[in-house]
C-alpha cells in the first residue's frame, strides 16, 4: 500500500490528498511526484499516514503549467521558482513573461467553415492546399470540428485569397509565404538582438532578474513592442515604391537595343527543376521565374566576394 493510500476525501480548508491536488490542479499524480523529486514543489505535510497538501501546491502547479505554456523548460522554470522561495519576488518575471508572450498585433482570430474555404479558393476543395495551410499555420484544426477551421490572422488569409483570385498559384502562394516568413523571422531576430544589446540588457543581468528589473523590462516591452512594426511597415512602403516604380518603368520604356557582342547561351537544367517550377509559378512564367533566381544568386555571390575583398583589405591596413 503507498503512502497515499485510502479514501480519497473532498479538499477541505485547502487540504488536499495527492489525487484531489492532480484534479484540482489538472497534473497527474505521476507528475506531481515528478516535480517533488524535481525540487518543483514543495514536500507535503505529513499528516498520520496521509501526506496532505495545501493552497500553496495548487497555486505553484499552476504557475509551472502556465510557464510550460509558454515555452520554458523545467529547469529554467526551477530557477525562477528558487528565486522567489529566496526571497527575490517574481511577480515582475511573470509580468514580463506575460507581456512578451502576450499578442503583438491588435488582429483577432477568427473562423471559417470548409464550405466558405472551398469557394473562396476555386469553389471545389483541394486537399494538398488545405493540408499545407494547416502546416503553415495558416489555418488551425478545431478539435471534433472537421467542418470548420481557426484562422489566427484573418488578413494573411485574405491576402492569399486576393493573390489566388488575380492568378497566382496556391502552390507559388504557399511558396512565397515560406520564403518571407524565412525573411521576417531572421528581421524579428535581429531587432530583438538590437534591443537587447543597447536597451533590455542592463535588465537582465541576473538570472532570473530581480523583482524590479523584471517589472521595468516589461515596461518597456510595452513601449516598443509597436516599434518593430511601424519601422517594417515604413521600410517596406518605401522599397515597394521605389521597386514598382523601376518595374513599371521597365515594362513602359521602349527596351534599350542590346549592347553589341551580347549573346544568349542555352543551359541544360534538369527535367525536374523545371517540372518544380514549372508547378510553382505556371508554364509561361518558367523562363522568367529561373532568370529572375539566377540573377538574384549572381547579386548575392558578387556581394558576398566584395565583402570578403573589403574584410581582408580592412585586416591588411591594421597590419599594416
Amino acid at each position: 500500500m503507498s503512502e497515499d493510500s485510502g479514501t480519497s476525501l473532498p479538499p477541505a480548508g485547502g487540504r488536499y490528498r495527492i489525487e484531489d491536488l492532480a484534479h484540482a490542479s489538472g497534473a497527474t499524480v505521476r507528475t506531481i511526484r515528478g516535480y517533488q523529486d524535481r525540487g518543483l514543489l514543495p514536500a507535503p505535510e505529513r499528516r498520520g499516514r496521509a501526506n496532505v497538501y495545501g493552497d500553496p501546491h495548487l497555486a505553484r502547479l499552476r504557475q509551472i503549467a502556465d510557464l510550460l505554456d509558454r515555452g520554458y523548460t523545467l529547469a529554467s522554470i526551477k530557477e525562477l521558482l528558487e528565486a522567489w522561495d529566496a526571497g527575490r519576488g517574481l511577480g515582475g518575471v511573470l509580468g514580463l513573461v506575460a507581456e512578451v508572450h502576450g499578442p503583438w498585433t491588435d488582429e483577432r482570430a477568427g473562423r471559417i467553415t470548409r464550405a466558405e474555404l472551398d469557394e473562396r479558393f476555386g469553389g471545389s476543395p483541394d486537399e494538398a492546399a488545405l493540408a499545407e495551410a494547416v502546416e503553415l499555420g495558416v489555418l488551425e484544426r478545431i478539435p471534433g470540428r472537421d467542418d470548420e477551421f481557426l484562422v489566427p490572422s484573418p488578413q494573411e488569409l485574405a491576402v492569399a485569397a486576393e493573390l489566388y483570385a488575380a492568378g497566382v498559384p496556391l502552390s507559388a502562394i504557399s511558396s512565397h509565404l515560406r520564403e518571407l516568413r524565412g525573411q521576417v523571422e531572421h528581421i524579428a531576430a535581429r531587432f530583438l538582438e538590437f534591443t537587447t544589446e543597447h536597451v533590455f540588457a542592463r535588465y537582465l543581468g541576473h538570472r532570473p532578474p530581480m523583482d524590479t528589473d523584471a517589472a521595468e523590462a516589461a515596461s518597456l516591452v510595452r513601449r516598443l513592442r509597436p516599434l518593430a512594426r511601424q519601422t517594417v511597415d515604413a521600410e517596406l512602403a518605401r522599397a515597394m515604391r521605389l521597386f514598382a516604380t523601376r518595374h513599371l518603368q521597365k515594362h513602359l520604356m521602349p527596351e534599350d537595343p542590346e549592347p553589341s557582342g551580347a549573346e544568349t547561351r542555352s543551359v541544360a537544367l534538369p527535367a525536374g527543376t523545371i517540372d518544380a517550377v514549372q508547378r510553382l509559378v505556371g508554364e509561361e512564367s518558367v523562363p522568367a521565374f529561373i532568370a529572375a533566381a539566377t540573377e538574384r544568386e549572381v547579386r548575392a555571390r558578387t556581394l558576398d566576394m566584395l565583402t570578403a575583398t573589403h574584410r581582408q583589405n580592412t585586416q591588411l591596413d591594421q597590419i599594416g
